[in-house]
């Protein structure tokens, strides 16, 4: 509705004071007064208050109302706003159960010996008589060289054996002779001086002690002649190629037909594994910092459990044979060769197999335990008390921090560690989250021993927030 300014200011306005009666004519009350009125029309000024107060009643009624709305769903709108926006936790139990400490490596599957077997002398390979996984006893026969060069040889050094056999019997008859000959000069010698001439009795002598000598160049040679035949047919048995143990072939690396050239080094031929049925071992490599815990796990004979990926349902177990004092520095990380020993009945382990070892270095059962998520978890520093804030904005451990970024002697970094097993884990107190400190002692891949520490078997501890879907689940 738009009222000019002259329809408040005509002078034939009536006053609703003075007593006089409406000048408006009763038609005129309900003219239309919207939109620009050309001729402003003349409207008593009580009415105009009286429109007014019935605007302002009704827009008091229609405020009132609408607050009265406003404050009865208040209360239960910041309640549901308060529901939806508190955090919904992830929750587990502290329990009793027995916890183990290990340490983890890998390794590699080796028979306990393995045995090279070669050739001593070239030539082509005639025969074989094995194959990948027999198994042998000692002295079995293998594979067979081409042997006719050293049979020849053989026949070769028999013949010059026979020969200076032949030659020390004609020096034995030359030498019986020569012996003859000088008894006699001898002989003649005493009977009368004049029969023979001192000369011959020497030229007699000498060639007496001459032929001597030329029986034992003679006798010589025929050792000779027997080391050359034995070496010959040394040669002969070399061409034989036996089993020096019992035990399974676990590589073959010639064919027949190959040449064998030995000049410069030994041909491998196979490789004989003894007792792989009986005991493997694991060379497992060790980081430098847990060697002291394998020594203690090796010294209380605990057990090593390890598996292999060709057969990841078994779990095979084994003992710390031995710690060995060579170390291999790789990228600057000292590592240390540890043997582990593990029975074989089945042949399930075989050489060259990966292992997946877990040293058991101590193990307490029937202890009070935290899961190890209740010790990784940290919430956000308003949804916890006042108090315990201090412990997550960082404030009680700067002076730690401070301590442990100095120079530290070797006695207080022993010190320092064992803080470290100084945690604290979170229970709902209320809307709230309260921090409980505890001490811990050995831990798995899942639990930790609780040392000292508020906390009772059963008890609930935050490990986490629920993701939406788990909040909606409820």
């Amino acid at each position: 509705m738009f009222l000019t300014e002259k329809a408040f200011q005509s002078p034939r306005s009536p006053d609703p004071c003075d007593g006089r009666p409406s000048q408006l004519q009763p038609g005129r009350r309900s003219a239309k007064l919207t939109g620009y009125a050309t001729r402003s029309p003349t409207l008593p000024r009580g009415y105009l208050l009286s429109v007014m107060m019935r605007f302002l009643i009704r827009s008091t009624i229609v405020l009132a109302i609408l607050g009265g709305l406003g404050w009865a769903a208040y209360r239960p709108a910041s309640s549901y706003l308060r529901e939806r926006n508190r955090p919904r936790y992830r929750e587990d139990a502290v329990a009793v159960r027995t916890v183990s400490m290990v340490v983890n490596s890998t390794g590699e599957v080796k028979p306990v010996l393995s045995v090279s077997v070669g050739a001593f002398v070239p030539g082509p390979i005639e025969r074989l008589h094995v194959e990948f996984n027999d198994r042998v006893k000692k002295d079995q026969l293998l594979a067979e060289i081409d042997p006719r060069i050293y049979i020849a040889a053989v026949e070769r050094d028999r013949a010059a054996l026979a020969t200076r056999q032949a030659e020390v019997e004609r020096i034995k008859a030359l030498l019986q002779q020569a012996i003859n000959d000088e008894n006699r000069s001898v002989a003649l010698r005493e009977e009368n001086p004049d029969f023979i001439s001192q000369a011959e009795i020497d030229r007699f002598h000498f060639n007496r002690l001459s032929l001597k000598a030329q029986l034992d160049v003679a006798l010589a040679t025929v050792e000779q002649g027997q080391a050359l035949l034995d070496n010959s047919r040394a040669q002969v048995d070399y061409t034989k190629i036996r089993s020096p143990v019992d035990g399974i072939v676990i590589n073959r690396k010639i064919e027949p037909g190959q040449t064998l050239a030995t000049q410069f080094q030994t041909p491998e031929l196979f490789i004989i594994a003894p007792d792989m049925d009986k005991k493997m071992y694991i060379f497992a490599s060790v980081d430098e910092a847990d060697i002291g815990l394998i020594r203690q796990a090796q010294e209380e004979q605990r057990p090593v459990h390890f598996t292999v990926s060709a057969y990841p349902d078994d779990l095979f177990s084994g003992q710390i044979e031995q710690i060995r004092f060579s170390s291999t520095v790789t990228s600057n990380v000292v590592t240390y060769p540890v043997v582990v020993a593990a029975p074989n009945p089945d042949l399930k382990l075989l050489p060259g197999m990966t292992a997946d070892l877990s040293f058991e270095i101590e193990e307490r059962k029937d202890v009070l335990c935290v899961p190890n998520a209740a010790l990784r978890f940290y919430p956000e520093p308003r949804h916890v008390r006042v108090e315990d804030r201090r412990l997550l904005d960082g404030t009680e451990t700067a002076s730690d921090e401070e301590e442990e970024n100095q120079e530290l002697s070797a006695k207080q970094k022993a010190e320092a560690g064992a803080k470290r097993n100084r945690r604290h884990v979170w229970v709902r107190d209320g809307d709230r989250l309260r921090a409980i400190e505890i001490v811990t002692g050995l831990s798995d891949n899942r639990y930790t021993e609780i040392v000292e520490g508020d906390l009772q078997d059963g008890q609930k501890l935050v490990i986490g927030l629920k993701t939406a879907d788990e909040a909606a689940g409820g």
